[in-house]
């Protein structure tokens, strides 16, 4: 995968994924990789009523 999604129910899918199943240890490690923004991802799904929990490291 080359691109994080653009739709919101994709992204925290593919990110919760990402984050669980061990390819990256934080979500900022997560965006590095893509060249995004922690805060912007955060910014963005907080729109669609999706929050992220750093301890469980997942957007709910």
């Amino acid at each position: 995968m080359n691109n994080l999604p653009n739709d919101p129910f994709m992204l925290v899918s593919t990110i919760n994924m990402l984050l669980r199943d061990g390819e990256y240890d934080s979500l900022e490690s997560l965006c590095s990789s893509y060249d995004k923004q922690p805060g912007e991802i955060k910014k963005y799904l907080r729109e669609f009523g999706f929050e992220y929990n750093e301890q469980q490291k997942q957007f709910r």
